[in-house]
């Protein structure tokens, strides 16, 4: 832990000549390549917006940005055709367009630096850009019509590519139009990079590749996106028979074995029992062994004993409050936001079904369609911490289908498929949830908030002023008349096996608790621009989901029972510098919540919880947890603890898995070291080391007990020593005080703060 360190990397800086044309987003040279023939009649939709956006005039940076710049505000990257040739065209007295003399327009002048341009220059008199925009304003300026080409899908190729480091290929975008033509917009595009230690790509579309594994390079153009993936195998020499002759359970070993062939990684051997029993205790339960668990498990010859102790993980009782804990985080249950009845009550609702073990499509089903009391039915509770439709789709959408479209309330998504239409058709399916009441006295919890559903209603589109078709994302519209329960309509869309995002970000989110990384990072972050590691494995994972009905289960224990899991975290030679493909289990600290209850359960002294004040005044800062609660069973994250706040604990504020953060820190450090959590439990009159020192346990057996507890192991026979030395012949207060020391090294020890 003395070695943790945070380190700063430094972007170096591109020297630029003074003639060079820059995009205003990236400040890098917009490419200069060949250009094709000025079109004989230029329209504003398909060759004057593609200009503006390329070079930057309508990005975030310069006019696009909310209040424009310099009184010129057209919308971000283009996304409104008919409001941008109006600004450019009407405003401003016309100055911005000289239908006799073109040169003279500010439109040509400006981005030129013909007249002073605070943006710089974009493109040269002589260039392509220029005589297109010239030609446009010559011919009248066109207005865009009804009749314009719009633009269906873009692709781009090479669809996949296998290269090395320094190896550069161009890569080609064809726009695909409604009228059945096509163009090819590579120029027009804008390209990011999902992945730059893999791959660079400048803005002519040159990718380069700079490091091993996978990639994925992205095109937008006129809102829309297509993606190119790049593989780039490290240069170790493995034999084909090393993956042939890999131990397999299940179809994710089949898949992964595939994938570390593809990119020449050996998969890590087999992990030992005792790293196997720690890890499956805390991914699946968030809770260790105890000392007898983990002797019983040791000492089991049994072929069948890691699938039974799987068995027994899944049947736990902890199992229930770790994985309410998990959903509670994803629904920010808080009771900063919700009085503590309500707070009890969305609690004891998701506890109860994941006890039923309830279909993760009919958990998602009552919570968007819930009605009713919020203390008798806890799912209410989703609408009363999202109380208008735009904060109820964006975090339905965030919780259940990893999506953030939130940037779609104002404008099209400058990065991503979602339209601002598309936004409000989503939000209008919530247009109709209403609620009545509280009521009672907010300081003892009584009164309570009904959530009802009209029969008429419609979220008005600002952009319009009228509002938008309810329609699921990528659905067909509802009928505006319809007086039914839209969130019905909109439940069965979402959990539909069709739904190309329901099913994904649930599988999601199990894999990334049990493998430590998602298939998909972040995990709940399913953009199209954000690819997967292994695409076919996450795909095969979401059918064996849905053959097994949603149940999770299910999901759990194949992925618990696959060799992909149970290899060992210590890497080799081979695959020390993967990240991503799985060859190896990958060490990750313990999440705040479950290391505060391992230190409980080793030193044998609970943790106490105390309630914050909430914002209503409706709790003062009292012990609101009976004694002996565990701090994954805690309702909310508005408990007084220094110590889950110090490591991480997630807040709930929003739905975002960046809530909750696992980076080590010096708090951290200096608080395991020298902090009264571990201390002060282990000084305790209650601690397990006073319950030792009053037996007649030999010296032996107490190091033993305390290995087996904290680390799921036997000492080694150098640790055994070790420790026994440090307890020899000492009476008394000593004797106390270097059993402590003993527990303490092993508490602080990174074997312990670690998954592993």
């Amino acid at each position: 832990m003395r070695g943790l360190a945070i380190l700063i990397l430094l972007a170096a800086l591109l020297g630029l000549g003074p003639q060079r044309q820059l995009c205003a987003e990236t400040n890098r040279p917009v490419a200069e390549g060949a250009a094709p023939a000025v079109p004989e009649h230029p329209s504003f939709r398909n060759d004057v917006q593609p200009i503006l956006a390329k070079f930057g005039c309508s990005s975030g940076a310069c006019h696009g940005a909310l209040a424009g710049k310099g009184g010129l505000k057209l919308s971000l990257r283009g996304y409104d055709t008919e409001h941008d040739y109006l600004t450019i065209t009407r405003q401003a007295r016309g100055r911005r367009i000289e239908l006799a003399d073109p040169g003279r327009s500010l439109l040509l002048a400006k981005p030129t630096t013909a007249i002073p341009h605070k943006g710089g220059l974009r493109f040269e008199v002589d260039s392509y850009e220029y005589q297109v925009l010239a030609r446009w304003i010559a011919q009248g300026a066109t207005a865009p019509s009804g009749d314009d080409p719009h633009v269906e899908r873009i692709e781009v190729g090479p669809e996949h590519s296998t290269l090395q480091p320094g190896d550069v290929q161009q890569i080609r975008v064809t726009a695909f139009y409604d009228d059945g033509s096509q163009r090819d917009v590579t120029r027009w595009a804008k390209y990011t990079s999902a992945n730059e230690t893999v791959a660079k790509i400048d803005e002519a579309g040159s990718m380069a590749v700079s490091g091993f594994g996978e990639g994925a390079v992205t095109a937008w153009y006129q809102s829309k996106i297509a993606m190119a993936r790049v593989t780039s195998p490290y240069k170790h020499t493995i034999s084909a028979s090393v993956y042939a002759e890999s131990p397999r359970r299940n179809f994710i070993d089949d898949l992964v074995l595939k994938k570390l062939e593809q990119l020449n990684l050996a998969p890590s051997p087999r992990s030992g029992d005792a790293e196997f029993l720690r890890r499956a205790y805390l991914d699946t339960i968030g809770t260790l062994p105890t000392a007898r668990e983990a002797r019983r498990f040791l000492a089991d010859e049994s072929p069948e004993k890691r699938d039974r102790l799987i068995e027994d993980l899944l049947a736990r009782s902890e199992f229930v409050d770790y994985w309410s804990m998990k959903w509670s985080d994803m629904l920010t249950i808080d009771g900063r936001r919700l009085r503590p009845k309500a707070v009890e009550a969305y609690y004891k609702w998701i506890h109860k079904n994941v006890e039923e073990n309830t279909p993760w499509d009919d958990f998602v089903r009552q919570i968007v369609t819930a009605r009713g009391s919020s203390y008798e039915n806890g799912a209410t509770n989703f609408y009363a911490l999202h109380q208008d439709p735009e904060n109820m789709t964006e975090n339905a959408c965030q919780a259940f289908l990893g999506l953030s479209i939130g940037c779609a309330k104002c404008h099209n998504h400058p990065l991503e498929k979602w339209t601002n239409d598309q936004y409000y058709a989503m939000a209008n399916l919530f247009a109709r949830v209403r609620a009545k009441g509280w009521g009672g006295d907010p300081r003892d919890g009584s009164g309570h908030r009904s959530l009802f559903v009209a029969t008429k209603g419609d979220l008005i589109q600002p952009r319009t002023g009228k509002p938008q078709p309810p329609t699921p994302l990528d659905g067909q519209p509802l009928a505006m008349d319809d007086p039914e329960d839209r969130r019905e309509y909109l439940a069965d869309w979402m959990v539909s096996p069709e739904n190309p995002y329901f099913t994904r970000a649930i599988v999601n989110r199990v894999w990334a608790n049990y493998l430590g990384v998602g298939l998909v990072e972040a995990v709940d972050d399913l953009r199209a621009t954000n690819p997967a590691s292994n695409e076919e494995l996450l795909a095969a994972l979401c059918d064996y989901l849905v053959e097994e009905k949603y149940d999770l289960k299910s999901l759990m224990r194949l992925i618990l029972q696959s060799e992909t899991y149970q290899r060992t975290s210590a890497p080799l030679p081979e695959n020390k510098d993967e990240e991503r493909f799985y060859s190896r289990y990958y060490p990750r600290r313990m999440i705040a919540e479950v290391m505060l209850d391992a230190i409980s359960q080793v030193t044998g002294v609970p943790s106490t919880f105390t309630q914050v004040e909430a914002s209503d005044g409706s709790r003062s800062k009292t012990e609101f947890y009976p004694e002996g609660t565990r701090a994954i069973q805690l309702y909310d994250s508005a408990v007084v603890s220094y110590f889950l706040n110090a490591f991480g604990r997630n807040e709930r504020a929003i739905t975002c898995e960046c809530e909750r953060t696992n980076e080590p820190s010096i708090v951290q450090v200096l608080h395991i070291v020298n902090g009264e959590t571990i201390n002060k439990k282990l000084q305790s009159p209650q601690s397990r080391v006073d319950k030792l020192l009053v037996t007649d346990v030999t010296d032996e057996s107490m190091v033993e007990v305390a290995y087996l507890s904290s680390l799921s192991r036997y000492p080694t026979e150098e640790e055994r020593q070790v420790m026994l030395e440090a307890l020899a012949g000492l009476e008394g207060r000593e004797r106390r005080e270097a059993l402590e020391d003993v527990y303490w090294s092993l508490l602080s020890s990174k074997e312990f703060l670690f998954h592993h």
